[in-house]
Formats: C-alpha cells, sequence, structure tokens
C-alpha cells in the first residue's frame, strides 16, 4: 500500500560538476580564456532538485563522501526541500566528481567523471530501503551501475514505475534487455538506438523505434530530437513536438529538467501532450541559463514560459 503522501523516488548519482566554458571557439592541445565554475550536478541529483523547485514531493536516495563536497550536497538539499535522509554516506571516500570542457555555443567537448564511490550501493543497501521503494509513485534511475539496476528491477517490478533515463548510448548498451521493466523511458536518438539496435535516420525510423519499445511492455515513451523536438508515443497516442524560438546557453541540464517535467506530468494527471509540453517548457528554461538548474527554477516559470511561447 502507498504512503497518504505520494512522491517521487530517485536513486543514483550526486556529483560535483566543475565546467570550463570557453569565451571562443575552443582551440584543442591549448589553453583557452574562459570560466570555471563549481557547482552541485550529477543525472538524479539534478532531477530531484528539478522536481522539488516545481512542487512535487521528492525523495532523493544517494550515495556521497562523508566530505566537505557531501556535506554541500545535504546542505543544498535542505535548502530546497528533497528528502535525502535515506542516503548512504561513506567515510574516507570522496563525493563523485565530473569535470566538463564546454565550448563557446555551451556544447559539451568532452569530460571525465570520477564515480568509483557509487560502486559502494550493492544489494544489502538496496534491500535496507525496500520501503521507500515500494511506497513511491514513480522511481526515476539512471544507467551509471548496471547490476544495481537490474536488481532494482527485478525486485521491486511491480511496486513502483520505473522511469528510465539512459544517460549515454555506451551506457544504454548495457541495459537494453531492461527495458522492458519501464515504465517510461527518456532516450535521445543515439541512446534510442543503441536501446533498438537499429539506426534511426527517418521520421519512420523514429516511430518504429517507439512502437518497439512499447510491443516490449514500456508504457510511455519521449525519444528526443534535439532541435525537431521530442517524439512522444504511447498506446493511445503519439506525436512530435518543439518550440518555436531557444534560446542556448548550456544544455548539460536540458535531459535532467525534462525527466523532472514528465514526472510533474505524471503526478499532476497532465495528458500525455499536456507532460511534454511541461517537460519541454522546464528543458528549455534549463538550456537557457549557465547553471545547469536555472536558479529561478519554479512552477510559476514554467506555466509562464508554456504561455508565452508557440508550440509546434
Amino acid at each position: 500500500m502507498k504512503n497518504k503522501e505520494s512522491y517521487v523516488l530517485v536513486l543514483g548519482a550526486s556529483i560535483i560538476d566543475i565546467f570550463g566554458l570557453s569565451n571562443r571557439q575552443l582551440r584543442c592541445y591549448d589553453s583557452n580564456p574562459g570560466k570555471v565554475k563549481v557547482s552541485l550536478g550529477g543525472v538524479c541529483r539534478n532531477i530531484a532538485e528539478n522536481l522539488c523547485r516545481v512542487g512535487v514531493n521528492t525523495e532523493f536516495i544517494s550515495v556521497l563522501g562523508n566530505d566537505e563536497m557531501g556535506k554541500r550536497v545535504l546542505s543544498n538539499a535542505e535548502e530546497i526541500g528533497y528528502n535525502m535522509s535515506n542516503s548512504l554516506i561513506l567515510d574516507n571516500v570522496s563525493t563523485p566528481t565530473y569535470m566538463a570542457i564546454l565550448d563557446d555555443s555551451g556544447e559539451m567537448v568532452s569530460a571525465i567523471v570520477d564515480m568509483k564511490s557509487l560502486d559502494m550501493i550493492d544489494t544489502g543497501f538496496i534491500d535496507s530501503k525496500a520501503e521507500v521503494i515500494e511506497n513511491s509513485e514513480y522511481t526515476c534511475l539512471d544507467t551509471d551501475n548496471p547490476e544495481i539496476l537490474e536488481y532494482i528491477v527485478t525486485k521491486f517490478s511491480g511496486k513502483t514505475k520505473f522511469i528510465l533515463d539512459p544517460v549515454s548510448a555506451n551506457k544504454a548498451q548495457h541495459i537494453k534487455h531492461l527495458v522492458k521493466h519501464f515504465h517510461t523511458i527518456k532516450p535521445n536518438r543515439i541512446e534510442a538506438e543503441a536501446l533498438c539496435g537499429f539506426k534511426l535516420e527517418t521520421m519512420e525510423d523514429i516511430e518504429r523505434a517507439a512502437q518497439y519499445f512499447l510491443d516490449l511492455g514500456v508504457e510511455k515513451v519521449f525519444i528526443s530530437l534535439d532541435e525537431d523536438g521530442i517524439y512522444y508515443a504511447d498506446a493511445n497516442e503519439c506525436g512530435t513536438l518543439k518550440s518555436s524560438a531557444v534560446k542556448v546557453v548550456n544544455v548539460t541540464g536540458a535531459g535532467d529538467s525534462f525527466v523532472a517535467g514528465i514526472c510533474y506530468g505524471y503526478m499532476n494527471g497532465l495528458s500525455m501532450k499536456e507532460t511534454v509540453r511541461y517537460a519541454m517548457a522546464m528543458s528549455i528554461i534549463a538550456i537557457s541559463h549557465e547553471e545547469t538548474i536555472h536558479p529561478e527554477m519554479c512552477l510559476d516559470l514554467v506555466e509562464d514560459y508554456i504561455k508565452e511561447t508557440t508550440w509546434i
């Protein structure tokens, strides 16, 4: 039986983000003038914060080092309002760190990720959080640890509705046999290719891929087509939606905010198309700011954007 107060559970990485943003066209193998910023990140942590910012009751289970950066993550969670009390806090281990180089248009050129501490999440820890998982309406997962991912989606099948952000095509390759366990998947075009096993070069290919996922048992499919918008499909409807004008400053948090928007739609009983519109609005707001999470992200900002934007 679910708790009286419904919530979304996010289970995955918290990462310290270090971004280097070039002021001009990036020159490889050379020093580039620009800005260096340190902020809180990680796909799942970003999803959790975005969710909380738009009023969704959010539980976030992660793994942190008992260091200054880990304490900073916990402090942020308390300030924003999402619960991290069920997280794994480790002594003598560093909080995961992500370092990326962005070009002058905000596109990621290269990155290095240190997430060794994520290996400390084992089946015993997951078992100890069974009640939290089973009581969630939806559980958002990423693909950082395929073995733990498989354990969760098989052990708790039917207890919660799983939402998958594949994170990358490389990681998607390792979990494509698990897609059938997910209520919702949100791959981009390249990740979708890795999951379905064929190239997506035309709109017909996109539609075929979505149907492939639906036939596996996935209930809701959202495929990001970059500047061409989002293709969405379930058993009752499908289509493509995009915004007429998009200002791109930093694309890093686009997918995370989109997943949060999906969850908002589900928790608030929105239709499929309304959910896509809300998720896209959150995503577009996110990429219009240099921060991974727009510092003013909130319900009013998203709803104003939806009203003021032409949707195609």
